[in-house]
């Protein structure tokens, strides 16, 4: 899972630590997917002038890391989300940060030392947040997040679930304006997805891609049919040269591997993933060099 990746972002930028380029899978739900109160705040908030972006949501994050001591957790909910047309018709992405972060925190014990986590999280800080969690989940049983975020590179499974022909990329727009994403109706995603677990396990030992899926799957199922599932290369496209983002077909690389593996030709497979990982070993290798 990836939800521990928004602190460890977070937490590298206050304890000087090199700072880490993140991804994001996002999930946009259209308006009738929320009940009331909800569907009305969003509907008011879709249509204001001045709607947040990705950096927006970033710096909100690592504010609360910056007092001493700090906040590892917003005391309260985030009432922004990202929003987004589709077909003629809203959907939103909320970012959820409060309990963005507390997932997070349950993951952080496997990720640092315990010398490096109690200076930048104190023990207390840390366990006042998880007794909050503990209290907010026995209310909200069924909450999960629309955001997943990784750093310095893309899952491969995150690939599964789009076509190279929903890929747009910009190279050209300055520091602000470089982009690399894909957009998919959530009824293709979940498809590709069930194509592409089918054929691994036909095909291959069950492994990490394998469970990697089941559990993607298991949570693009809590959403809406008519949702939007949105792969961002956020940071990312600031690693990568002009030329590498413009060359980089990592889903169609996916793609070709499995129809591959489908079609019997492993010699092939291995050849496109091969592409793959070398191209992401590559940017794997700036976060070391750094």
């Amino acid at each position: 899972m990836e939800y521990g990746r928004d602190t460890i972002y977070r937490m590298s930028v206050v304890s000087s630590v090199l700072v880490p380029y993140a991804s994001y899978l996002r999930v946009y739900e259209p308006l009738a997917a929320f009940g009331e109160p909800e569907r009305g705040h969003w509907t008011r908030y879709a249509r204001r002038v001045d709607l947040p972006t990705a950096q927006d949501e970033l710096r909100g994050s690592l504010a609360g890391l910056v007092p001493t001591p700090p906040v590892a957790v917003p005391v309260h909910e985030s009432g922004d989300a990202f929003v987004a047309v589709v077909d003629g018709a809203i959907v939103v992405c909320p970012w959820r940060t409060r309990m963005r972060g507390w997932l997070a925190m349950s993951e952080l014990g496997g990720l640092f030392p315990a010398t490096v986590l109690d200076a930048v999280l104190p023990p207390v800080v840390r366990g006042q947040a998880t007794a909050d969690y503990e209290r907010w989940a026995e209310r909200n049983p069924d909450a999960r997040p629309w955001i997943r975020t990784t750093v310095w590179h893309v899952p491969v499974r995150w690939f599964v679930l789009f076509d190279d022909e929903e890929r747009e990329c910009v190279t050209d727009g300055g520091a602000e304006g470089r982009l690399l994403r894909y957009r998919t109706p959530m009824v293709q995603a979940r498809r590709r997805l069930a194509r592409a677990l089918r054929t691994l396990r036909e095909t291959v030992d069950e492994g990490p891609l394998t469970e990697g899926l089941v559990e993607v799957g298991r949570w693009l199922e809590e959403f809406h049919p008519r949702a939007m599932v949105e792969l961002d290369y956020g940071g990312l496209v600031h690693a990568l040269s002009s030329e590498r983002l413009a060359g980089d077909r990592s889903a169609a690389d996916v793609a070709e591997g499995i129809a591959a593996l489908r079609s019997g030709d492993h010699d092939a497979a291995g050849v496109a993933y091969g592409r793959l990982a070398e191209r992401w070993r590559a940017v794997r290798d700036l976060q070391s060099s750094n």
